[in-house]
């Protein structure tokens, strides 16, 4: 079944893409009108004029779609109702259009015809174009076909207990489950198919498969619905950010307080180690960050210089890896113990290396960078992390934990950190990653506390849903996350996921405007900037008793009680344990912002604060077009790296002035 809310911008694209070729069809059999006198050249004349007629019947099949879409609202498909008929008539319309492809692919293939070699290109041309749209069409029906179609209407939540009226009933349910597992499961090794999959990857699939069943399963929403729901977030967040509020509760400390000196030494500290967590990208990064110069660079200055064979595992071709890592942390190659380019799911890269300025064993791991990281990503189940002589064991992300269990094996079976503390024994360890990486390295923090009291960690952007509430208090005490501006990923935790489809759910339905003209306007709104539309909002001519019950409108939009409108109701919640875990940030956390923030994305002279925040502030997905920008490890460091500046700078003009007030 294709959900009928995708139907109007799939036809716009359709209308637009088969007027031109109308017009072009036209174009080209006007100018070659006299040119069909020849052998064969009648049925060229008679192919062409049926495929002008043929379009023209389609387009106007597309137009009236197009027509009847714009109308009604997303909850409200009454003024719709006529669409169902208009799609069967198109759908029949692809017949005719399949049949007169082979016979334009026959006729022009005859060797027999004897026509100008511009009139046969020409009919070429069309007849492949012709083909081509007609492949393209089917690889969109099959991405936006939904297999289950009507049978969402029985689908149930594992969370949701209701007495299943016969075995029949239930045999049903447990069917329609693995039905939207497996369709999920192929969609996801379809996006995989470049990679080898064995059977860790096989058990990926099935669990993040799992995972999108269980939160997809409740609504109805198709692409175009959610990017109607996060721009018209998007504005009345802007809205609310520009209304006056009220005092909040904000740590505030004197500049001399013990705080803010904290603070000052963490984020240097910070900025100096974000170099490595972002040299363990490698090439990549170097590339995106120099493009101009860095090929030249590495192809010059890196071919001499690595470590023995035996320091490195992985395929590093060209040596550009390493060479990256070189410039960017501005260590010299006998400076790294140890460099890992091994990449498998739950098996991501990291280096260890002597950072001689701050006397520290560095443990670098790397973030995201291809899709076994994001398997790894997505693989968000809980499970428990049990450790030796630590109270403070809970829950933590799977993917993420494997992933440390993994460099935590290599580091201290093969030896790593001893081959390292043997050649600087007085050397402190500093763990260090961003996103994926930050993650990882934060979990491989509390495995190897225990042994290396004194150790340090610096996640930079870690992902929100890591660790429950216990182990994050636990881990103030050696980690440091870092966090700049609306960072998507620090906010990222299935409980969060559950908010933002709540919202979604609730202003898509609450909105009176049709849903071309939300995405018109966003569009604008985002390019351009301007005033936030004036749409009704959820608080909009309501008390906030009526908002304890979903809207009739969000009912439409929802195929059973979701669990995120759980927590909503009165206090029955709280008598059954949540879907999903809370899980949080890491440690103490460093929140960066911009000092006059700045909505578009091209900005100059771009100022930051930074204070320390808590975890509580992350409890919500914020809508930004920086929202993904934020999270980038050279923004991170463009960050860390102004704050230190001028601190600098601060400390300098403080000296000056003393020196003068002495004399």
């Amino acid at each position: 079944m294709i959900t009928l809310r995708c139907v109007f911008f799939l036809a716009v694209t359709f209308v637009i893409l088969f007027s031109c070729r109308w017009i072009g069809i036209l174009v080209l059999y006007t100018v070659h009108k006299g040119q069909f006198d020849c052998i064969g050249g009648g049925l060229l004349h008679s192919y062409f004029l049926v495929l002008l007629i043929l379009l023209a019947a389609i387009i106007c099949a597309l137009s009236a779609i197009v027509c009847i879409s714009m109308r009604g609202t997303i909850s409200n498909p009454g003024p719709r109702k006529s669409l169902p008929k208009l799609l069967y008539t198109r759908l029949l319309l692809y017949l005719p259009e399949f049949i007169w492809a082979v016979v334009g692919a026959v006729w022009v293939s005859d060797s027999s015809m004897h026509c100008e070699k511009t009139v046969m290109n020409v009919a070429f041309g069309t007849v492949v174009a012709s083909w081509i749209i007609i492949i393209f069409t089917i690889i969109g029906v099959i991405i936006v076909f939904d297999p289950l179609g009507g049978k969402k209407t029985i689908y149930l939540t594992d969370g949701v207990n209701r007495n299943l009226e016969s075995s029949q009933s239930g045999q049903l349910l447990y069917n329609v489950k693995n039905t939207a597992t497996r369709v999920w499961e192929k969609r996801i090794r379809l996006l995989c198919c470049c990679i080898v999959q064995d059977d860790d990857h096989r058990v990926a699939f099935t669990s993040i498969a799992e995972l999108f069943r269980a939160y997809f399963s409740d609504t109805d929403l198709v692409p175009s619905d959610i990017a109607a729901g996060l721009t018209l977030l998007h504005q009345e967040q802007d809205k609310m950010e520009s209304c006056p509020k009220e005092p909040e509760e904000v740590l505030c400390h004197s500049p001399s307080s013990p705080v803010t000196d904290d603070l000052d030494i963490e984020l240097e500290n910070a900025a100096h180690y974000m170099r490595f967590a972002a040299a363990a990208y490698g090439w990549p990064y170097y590339v995106y960050t120099n493009p101009f110069t860095a090929l030249c660079k590495l192809n010059g200055d890196c071919c001499g210089n690595r470590p023995t064979d035996s320091d490195i595992t992985g395929s590093d071709r060209h040596n550009f890896h390493f060479g990256s890592i070189l410039k960017i942390t501005g260590l010299q190659y006998r400076d790294f113990i140890h460099i890992s380019f091994h990449n498998k799911i739950y098996e991501i890269p990291f280096f260890v290396a002597l950072d001689h300025k701050k006397e520290a064993i560095v443990v670098a791991v790397r973030g995201t960078l291809s899709f076994e990281d994001i398997l790894t990503d997505l693989s968000a189940d809980c499970e428990d992390l049990t450790l030796e002589d630590v109270l403070e064991n809970g829950f933590v992300h799977k993917g993420i934990t494997q992933a440390a269990n993994y460099i935590y094996r290599k580091l201290i079976n093969d030896g790593i950190l001893n081959q390292a503390f043997t050649i600087a024994p007085e050397y402190k360890l500093v763990i260090v990653g961003h996103s994926l990486g930050g993650g990882t390295a934060s979990i491989l923090a509390i495995m190897l506390r225990n042994s290396f009291p004194t150790l340090k960690c610096y996640a930079f952007s870690p992902p929100g849903g890591l660790l429950s509430k216990s182990l994050a208090d636990y881990t103030k005490h050696f980690i440091v996350s870092v966090i700049v501006g609306k960072d998507l990923v620090a906010r990222l935790s299935m409980p969060n996921m559950e908010d933002l489809k709540r919202r979604i759910v609730r202003i898509v339905a609450n909105c009176n405007r049709p849903k071309y003209q939300i995405l018109l306007h966003g569009c604008w709104y985002e390019v351009f900037g301007g005033d936030p539309d004036n749409f009704p909002t959820e608080l909009d001519g309501r008390n906030q008793d009526d908002l304890t019950q979903p809207l009739l409108a969000e009912e439409s939009l929802m195929v059973h009680r979701s669990p995120s409108y759980n927590a909503l109701e009165d206090e029955s919640h709280l008598n059954s344990p949540p879907q999903y875990p809370h899980l949080y940030l890491p440690g103490k956390i460093i929140h960066i912002v911009e000092e006059s923030s700045s909505r578009r994305l091209c900005s100059s002279d771009i100022k930051y604060t930074a204070s320390w925040s808590k975890e509580t502030v992350f409890s919500s997905i914020l809508i930004s077009p920086k929202m993904i920008t934020d999270h980038m490890p050279d923004v991170v460091l463009k960050a860390l790296n102004s704050l230190a500046q001028e601190q600098g700078a601060c400390i300098s003009c403080q000296t000056r002035d003393f020196n003068t007030n002495i004399v």
